[in-house]
């Protein structure tokens, strides 16, 4: 019978591997699939690790195991991922919340006025991420979340009942089609932004990713221009648009931005000194 450090032990072999993933990320990975299986916290495996586990707590772990080493995302094994201090359930129909798109969300924070009116809408919202953590730290303002996909808003409708975060109204919409002239003072995107052609879609957590929300054309930008076109009729005079996008992509956006008639555009740096998030004010109409 295997005990928690044994188990621990062999997958984290396994997963570095077959994985190729750093001693670091393996022993976090074996822990999060042993913790989802025992249903205990991560000090709880620390704790005991003598502690024998039944053949159903085996088999259970073993299973998940070896989907993880076929290459399935660990957010789908467990059904959920963390992402800017919210615990959000994530489904196949839905973006995998990355850190990096936690740089959008402090830029959107950072331009929301205090205790005053404020609407903010949050396009291609997937599961609802973007959107759940303005409006959970910014309870007085209203944030409208679209998306094309009705199992990803079925996802974030979930999230925001779970979270019990009532601000945010959810609609199903193919970027702004369904808005019918509602104005907006910020509007945020972390849209598809990949080139279709790109090799990554085939690697990796990408596989098992909906292709909807990945790729967009032949450059990648092909949904930022349709939302850089269609913003300023929705958005209020000095009205906020930021955009995530691609690692290489900042000088297009800034220029699709400054062509659209955009002030103030600047790209922004995420942890790793990319520039991730791209953003512009529509100026004053007086």
């Amino acid at each position: 019978m295997r005990n928690i450090a044994d188990t621990l032990r062999e997958a984290i072999t396994s997963i570095g591997d077959i994985l190729a993933l750093d001693p670091t990320a393996s022993r976090i990975e074996a822990q999060c699939l042993l913790q989802h299986v025992l249903s205990v916290p991560r000090v709880y495996l620390l704790a005991h690790p003598e502690q024998t586990l039944s053949e159903v707590q085996r088999d259970a772990f073993d299973a998940l195991l070896q989907r993880r080493l076929r290459g399935e995302p660990i957010a789908h094994l467990l059904g959920e991922r963390e992402f800017f201090g919210l615990n959000l359930k994530v489904s196949p129909a839905t973006l995998i919340p990355r850190p990096d798109t936690e740089l959008i969300v402090e830029l959107a924070l950072n331009r929301i006025p205090h205790a005053q009116p404020y609407r903010v809408l949050d396009m291609g919202t997937g599961s609802g991420a973007i959107a759940l953590a303005i409006a959970k730290h910014k309870p007085n303002i209203e944030v409208v979340a679209v998306d094309a996909s009705r199992d990803a808003l079925a996802v974030a409708i979930e999230n925001a009942g779970r979270l019990d975060i009532p601000n945010v109204h959810f609609m199903q919409s193919d970027w702004f089609s369904a808005l019918n002239g509602q104005h907006f003072d910020l509007i945020v995107s972390n849209p598809p932004y990949i080139s279709s052609g790109d090799i990554h879609l085939s690697q990796g957590d990408l596989r098992f990713e909906p292709l909807t929300a990945l790729a967009s054309g032949a450059d990648g930008l092909d949904d930022i221009r349709r939302i850089i076109s269609a913003a300023p009729q929705y958005l209020t005079s000095n009205g906020w648009l930021l955009l995530e996008h691609g690692y290489d992509q900042a000088g297009s956006v800034r220029d699709l931005l400054t062509q659209r008639g955009f002030v103030e555009v600047s790209s922004e740096k995420d942890l790793a000194g990319i520039e991730r998030v791209t953003g512009g004010k529509l100026p004053d109409s007086k």
